[in-house]
């Protein structure tokens, strides 16, 4: 249970976010994460609507952006209504029934108001998305947290003894991701790869996509970071 996390980016309501850490110890998980929270954080309504929950909020940790937020993942997993048009691994909540839970596992929940960009969606390793009436798919952002976490409970403590990690592998966290993404960039900047200058966030955007839907091992990452490194020097000789 303690490799779980939720994280809520940008929560719009007090209300919300302590009925959140509410619903997560519900079933016994205990890691929350919130990105740039427009209400002070903690505040005395969020510690009052976590009811029992006030542990929750007192190990919650509060981030500037994404990134920082999930530098520790190994396997984000970003919840959406929509359908994107992305090349990104859709789930429904019943295929969590293939997720490798020995893994550090990370539930990302968008905004109140507008739920998570396209720019968000690129971190992640797969996007889900839990069956509601087509005709009315809003769900409060209590209410979605809730619902994964009853299932992703039942799902660790029936799938505990039947997923042991590899001591030979160890998969890649998103901080190496992260690094190994940070060199590709600073050396195809170098070259002026990014042009038209007004592209470049849509294909930094896509770039990475590539590497982080990637179930990518420590060892393997460190490949990438020296190709690049060496393209760059080769490049410059």
């Amino acid at each position: 249970m303690s490799s779980i996390k939720f994280i809520l980016h940008k929560p719009q309501l007090s209300e919300n976010i302590g009925a959140c850490a509410r619903a997560i110890k519900n079933f016994n998980f205990n890691k929350l994460a919130v990105i740039d929270p427009k209400p002070t954080f903690p505040n005395d309504k969020i510690i009052a609507t976590s009811v029992g929950a006030k542990e929750v909020i007192q190990n919650c940790k509060v981030y500037e952006n994404l990134e920082a937020a999930i530098k520790n993942v190994d396997y984000l997993i970003a919840t959406s209504s929509r359908f994107r048009n992305k090349n990104i691994k859709h789930i429904d909540l019943n295929e969590l029934t293939k997720i490798d839970f020995s893994k550090k596992i990370a539930f990302l929940f968008g905004s109140e108001a507008s739920g998570l960009s396209n720019n968000e969606i690129v971190y992640a390793n797969c996007t889900m998305q839990i069956p509601t009436n087509p005709n009315f798919k809003s769900l409060n952002l209590s209410h979605s947290v809730i619902i994964v976490a009853q299932v992703v409970s039942s799902l660790v403590k029936l799938k505990r003894s039947n997923y042991k990690k590899s001591q030979k592998i160890k998969s890649a966290s998103k901080k190496d991701i992260q690094s190994m993404i940070n060199l590709c960039i600073k050396h195809l900047e170098r070259i002026n790869f990014f042009k038209p200058q007004e592209k470049k966030p849509k294909m930094l955007e896509n770039l990475k996509s590539i590497f982080y839907k990637m179930d990518l091992s420590e060892k393997e990452t460190r490949i990438l970071s020296s190709v690049f490194a060496s393209l760059a020097k080769k490049k410059s000789d």
